[in-house]
């Protein structure tokens, strides 16, 4: 399994995964870059189903409490908080140690270049591919300056196309379509109404915290992230909005870029079965809509193994 960056759309991912296992298909290999780095990380440690109960209990409060802010030139986040927990689930383990083969990709500034991890400690190796830069301070490695993945291979296909394995399965998490797509065209009926649910829940309790104390004390710190000065703005923005943020630029630029390179891995570097979510159904830091992008995964991994399964049972017995 290939599993690209994309941010918050990373969560598909886990809905991938669920899909594939439910259909009997053993992963033996497992190659990602940024919250794909992350989500294989957790997969191949063992430790999928704590952290999907985790994220899929994050509402917009939690997510503002876990934003560590930092006065450091290279980022306004630390990402200590999140990997403190990452830790919680796995421990220290090592690459090498998993029961399954896992690479994970950042990116040195100072060579400009891929660094695959393949070993040493798994934390140290998804620490470096989610550093998104400007948003999340680099990783210092000796001379190396690491930030994400995504910089230089969104997709990268070629550990698990060199890893033997029957089948080679691609998640594209910052797909590019003709036109937007949303997140609630794509939904089936069931998952949207449970998704209108939990929105409407989460919208009334960050509206009752909004005079609580520590909500107020971190409105002037997530401004200098988010370039906004208003709380509900910088968790919930609107894609259709022209007024975007600091954030918001950054990490439209980001996945525009990422896009256009992914295509280009794909182009070179084919997999057995494609599956792609594309980069407008939610922001890449909606964090709060895990439950909604793991059915999406699902959703769109159910359908490309019945077009792949098909068409397998479909071809031609030769004697």
């Amino acid at each position: 399994m290939v599993l690209g960056s994309g941010g918050a759309r990373g969560y598909a991912h886990i809905g991938v995964i669920e899909a594939l296992e439910l259909r009997g298909y053993e992963i033996v290999a497992l190659s990602g870059c940024s919250m794909g780095a992350l989500v294989a990380g957790v997969y191949a440690a063992g430790q999928l189903k704590g952290y999907r109960d985790w994220v899929t209990r994050l509402d917009y409060l939690d997510l503002l409490k876990l934003v560590d802010m930092t006065w450091n030139p290279m980022g306004a986040m630390r990402a200590v908080k999140v990997m403190s927990k990452l830790e919680e689930l796995m421990g220290d383990v090592r690459i090498e140690d998993l029961s399954i083969p896992l690479t994970t990709v950042a990116t040195d500034l100072v060579r400009q270049r891929e660094v695959w991890f393949q070993n040493g400690p798994l934390l140290d190796a998804i620490r470096a591919s989610i550093a998104v830069p400007g948003v999340i301070t680099p990783s210092q490695r000796g001379d190396q300056m690491l930030v994400d993945g995504g910089l230089l291979n969104p997709l990268p296909i070629i550990p698990s196309v060199a890893s033997g394995a029957d089948l080679v399965i691609a998640v594209n998490a910052t797909a590019h379509t003709p036109a937007p797509v949303s997140l609630e065209s794509l939904l089936p009926a069931s998952d949207l109404a449970w998704e209108k649910e939990r929105e409407s829940t989460q919208d009334g309790a960050l509206k009752q915290a909004g005079s609580d104390r520590w909500l107020s004390d971190m409105r002037d710190m997530t401004s200098r992230l988010f370039g906004s000065t208003n709380v509900d703005d910088a968790v919930q923005p609107s894609s259709h909005s022209t007024d975007w943020g600091r954030l918001d630029v950054v990490m439209a630029a980001f996945d525009t870029t990422q896009a256009a390179l992914a295509k280009y891995k794909v182009a070179g570097y084919p997999p057995d079965l494609l599956i792609e979510v594309p980069k407008t159904v939610c922001g890449a830091y909606e964090f709060h809509r895990a439950e909604a992008l793991i059915a999406l995964g699902k959703h769109l991994a159910d359908q490309a193994l019945d077009r792949y399964e098909y068409a397998e049972k479909a071809k031609p017995v030769t004697p």
